[in-house]
């Protein structure tokens, strides 16, 4: 567990919960986060994990599970402001994930293990992130194929590995929605972990194998189309067609009419 006082709590203080669709977001500051938040469950709540939550039974039971829920992302961010119960700031994981890192760089307790990426991304990642905090704070990697949960012996694989890093820190990221089922149904098998990050992509940015837009775009929530022109085979479905149907949502939301399709 990280090094703390006497008089730190390593779970992180009860937040505000802001509904938003039939989920929640905890009005809770990137600064807030990084000290505070030392062991638990994150979730960085963007559209493309709401609409997942409109449809996937199993992921919208798991939910209440998770002890932070963060809004990662500036059009629900926006969304929440035309509401009338906005949130202070968004906070992204990729945003959040160096600020912790460099956070804890000369905290020797806080040790990390990156699961997820391509072949070699995650490798590549923790070479640039520990030379930049000086020391082996990932202390291990995996890449596990796209299917894992349906190979014989891959999940045994993967937590084996896990453990024998002795990482106190895990990444995860297997794709939203995949990447929280694993955290909720494997973590007691893992229990030097104690905190859990499902943080999608943001291996591929710490590899540097893919580009973070400039700032400006992200601000005018416009992240989805810098994302889209980038990649527009692998993106074109999520971001043409599986989210676009969240405005339809939000708008019966704000009038009142939305309900939860899970009752």
């Amino acid at each position: 567990m990280f090094d703390m006082s006497a008089s730190d709590s390593a779970v992180a203080p009860p937040y505000r919960e802001v509904p938003i669709l039939n989920a929640y977001v905890h009005d809770v500051t990137m600064d807030e986060l990084v000290e505070k938040f030392r062991e638990g469950l994150l979730l960085t709540l963007h559209v493309d994990m709401i609409m997942k939550l409109q449809q996937d039974r199993e992921f919208y039971d798991i939910f209440d599970q998770f002890d932070v829920v963060t809004c990662d992302s500036q059009i629900m961010y926006f969304a929440l402001k035309l509401l009338g119960t906005p949130v202070r700031e968004r906070v992204s994981g990729s945003d959040y994930f160096p600020k912790f890192y460099n956070r804890y760089k000369d905290d020797p307790s806080v040790t990390i293990f990156l699961c997820g990426g391509k072949p070699g991304v995650a490798d590549l990642a923790a070479e640039k992130i520990n030379a930049k905090v000086g020391r082996r704070m990932i202390v291990g990697t995996d890449a596990p194929p796209f299917d894992f949960e349906k190979r014989e012996g891959e999940v045994d694989r993967m937590i084996d590995r896990i453990n024998a890093s002795g990482a106190t820190v895990c990444l995860v990221g297997l794709g939203g929605g995949r990447q929280e089922k694993f955290i909720v149904k494997y973590r007691d098998r893992m229990p030097n972990v104690r905190l859990w990050l499902p943080l999608g992509g943001t291996i591929d940015y710490e590899s540097g194998t893919f580009d973070r837009p400039p700032s400006w775009i992200t601000n005018m929530g416009f992240e989805w189309l810098y994302r889209l022109v980038k990649e527009p085979r692998a993106r074109f479905h999520r971001y043409v067609v599986h989210e676009p149907p969240f405005v339809w949502a939000f708008l019966k939301q704000r009038f009142g009419i939305y309900r939860n399709p899970f009752g």
